[in-house]
């Protein structure tokens, strides 16, 4: 059973919403909103909130809109839902329909540099003088882009009343402990939290509270990432890869916790090997050849590598040499939509080697949404039938 713990409330609002809504962020990419969005997430979760993340963001341009969308459920609901009650905006090239999409006696936090194209009266504005606060700070220029988004984490810190201890061991776990960066963030947090206290008034319903009975024991964790721990303490000793958005995070994971943890404890050499290849194919080659070696051998791409990848895995299927495959799968036909995930390769991955029988798939564990056909078909539990290759396919990064 879930105990929200929740402190008496200075502002006197009719009703309030506590652990229930969702969280909008508005920036530009390339403006460093990651770390400030990760900040949130992390703080909320730490409060023991079930909360769910989502990054909306187009193809690694520098300059074109993104969105980091937080969902918290006091009830442990964590699949996306549309609806929007906080929403901060930091982009004027989409402040007027971000400002639009809020729902009624929803919030909006905004920089007050940007224009409001609608002032609605079912909706409450909270301004940040983001410019002048980010002046203040006397931080370097080519910093000053970046340390604006701690604005909105101060502020919002304040009006949704998010501890501000957890905030602060979130952004040091963020910079790994490096002194600087962390003091240059936390001093615009603390000054954006200080000026929202000293002139903001908060009559707004939106608050968050210390939880417990949902986090215990669980990590806040992105796919790519539970998928390369996976690997690592399962045993894997080679993996080859390819950079192909939106897999490229698994294998880099793969390299970041296999240097801490796969070592031998006498000469602390490394038992494994990871080899960034110089394409798809070279990738499968060296993947085949460790596991006709021995080696427990994988890779991970996309869509437009698993068609690269098909007459190796046919290879592979015939000469029965085990190897994994991960399909982090992207949206579209050919080299598609980087950035959108999908479920599109399932049957390709299925079918994907020039064989008489089908290539063995594994789905990520959770509640199966595809059709019926498909799931008589599919591997849900643990287990690979054959020596055969076999694809696991993964719908998000």
């Amino acid at each position: 059973m879930s105990v929200i713990v929740q402190e008496p409330q200075t502002e006197q609002v009719n009703q309030l919403v506590v652990n229930d809504f969702n969280i909008n962020v508005a920036t530009a990419n390339g403006s460093g909103s990651q770390t400030s969005n990760n900040m949130l997430i992390r703080s909320l979760y730490k409060m023991g909130i079930p909360v769910t993340g989502k990054n909306l963001f187009p193809s690694n341009i520098q300059g074109l809109p993104t969105w980091f969308n937080i969902r918290l459920s006091k009830d442990g609901f964590l699949a996306r839902r549309e609806r929007i009650e906080v929403m901060i905006c930091m982009n004027g090239a989409t402040v007027a329909e971000d400002m639009e999409s809020v729902e009624s006696g929803g919030i909006v936090l905004y920089d007050d540099a940007l224009p409001i194209a609608n002032h609605r009266k079912d909706v409450h504005y909270f301004p940040m003088p983001v410019k002048n606060l980010v002046k203040a700070a006397n931080v370097p220029y080519n910093l000053q882009r970046y340390i604006a988004n701690m604005v909105y984490v101060g502020v919002a810190a304040h009006l949704l009343e998010i501890e501000m201890d957890e905030i602060k061991q979130a952004l040091t776990w963020n910079f790994g402990g490096k002194t600087k960066p962390i003091e240059m963030n936390w001093s615009m947090v603390t000054a954006a939290y200080d000026w929202a206290k000293e002139n903001l008034t908060n009559d707004q319903p939106y608050r968050v509270g210390r939880m417990t009975g949902f986090n215990e024991g669980t990590l806040l964790v992105d796919g790519n990432t539970a998928g390369a721990l996976g690997a690592v303490f399962s045993g894997f000793t080679f993996a080859a890869w390819y950079p192909i958005t939106p897999s490229s995070s698994m294998a880099e994971g793969m390299i970041s916790y296999a240097a801490q943890v796969r070592r031998d404890p006498e000469t602390k050499q490394a038992t494994y090997a990871i080899i960034q290849a110089e394409d798809e194919l070279a990738a499968i080659g060296m993947v085949l050849g460790a596991g006709w070696a021995g080696a427990r051998a994988m890779t991970a791409t996309s869509g437009p590598g698993i068609s690269l990848m098909a007459e190796y895995v046919g290879y592979g299927y015939f000469a029965e040499i085990p190897a994994v495959i991960w399909n982090i799968q992207r949206m579209g036909p050919s080299t598609g939509l980087p950035t959108r995930t999908s479920q599109g390769d399932i049957l390709a991955s299925y079918f994907s080697a020039t064989a008489m029988d089908v290539i063995r798939c594994f789905c990520p564990r959770t509640r199966p949404n595809v059709s019926r056909w498909q799931a008589r078909r599919l591997i849900w539990p643990s287990g690979c039938r054959r020596r055969s290759s076999c694809s696991a396919t993964s719908t998000s990064a």
